[in-house]
């Protein structure tokens, strides 16, 4: 898709806009998973963002965690990629890395472990169909047992409702909904999901999604 990513990502600033809505949302839901999801051991949680831009979701939160959590965003923009890494140095986030590559690529995800806590915001509403049945197919290869995936989608023009798609395909493929967020006043939805079926550790091959 051919847009201007860093200029969209200035409707973040603009108080009480969608995008920002969305973001306490996103927030709000993240907090939740970092709660309830599976941890290891000693009580570490790891957290793997798929077009992550500036990382405006994820990395205050994971600030509030007091370094119980490991993260790795992957950005393709350059510009958004740099902005997430120094926001990270900012708040001291050692265990945090910020990958500029391509998160439509398998090969991306051939050395990152599975993830207790995935967040794929931003992503559904600028892929195929047939891309995001292929994404959500992959996510039991990329989560633990009983691992959350925070996901968004906005309403179609002429008021559909591609989220509902989204959330059968999330049931299709072993997840239980923990939570779906449908403003009526905004076109936003946030999904969270949590998969109940059996994780699929292995390598993933191929082309998960063009954004």
């Amino acid at each position: 898709m051919n847009r201007d990513w860093v200029r969209w990502h200035q409707e973040y600033d603009t108080p009480g806009s969608a995008l920002d809505r969305r973001l306490e949302v996103v927030r709000r839901d993240l907090r939740r998973a970092l709660g309830t999801s599976p941890a290891e051991p000693d009580g570490t949680r790891r957290v793997l963002s798929i077009c992550a831009g500036e990382g405006r979701d994820v990395l205050p939160v994971i600030a509030e965690h007091d370094r119980r959590v490991r993260a790795l965003l992957v950005e393709l923009d350059p510009t958004l990629a740099r902005r997430a890494r120094e926001t990270a140095d900012d708040l001291g986030l050692s265990g945090v890395e910020i990958r500029t590559a391509d998160a439509g690529q398998a090969d991306t995800y051939l050395d990152v472990w599975p993830a207790h806590v995935l967040l794929a915001c931003g992503v559904f509403g600028n892929v195929s169909a047939d891309d995001v049945r292929r994404t959500i197919a992959a996510l039991p290869t990329l989560l633990v047992a009983g691992g959350i995936v925070i996901w968004t989608r906005a309403r179609g023009d002429g008021g559909s409702e591609p989220a509902q798609e989204i959330r059968a395909l999330f049931a299709e493929h072993g997840f239980t909904e923990l939570s779906f967020t449908a403003p009526e006043d905004a076109r936003f939805r946030v999904g969270m999901h949590r998969l109940a079926g059996t994780a699929r550790p292995g390598a993933l091959s191929g082309r998960l999604f063009t954004f």
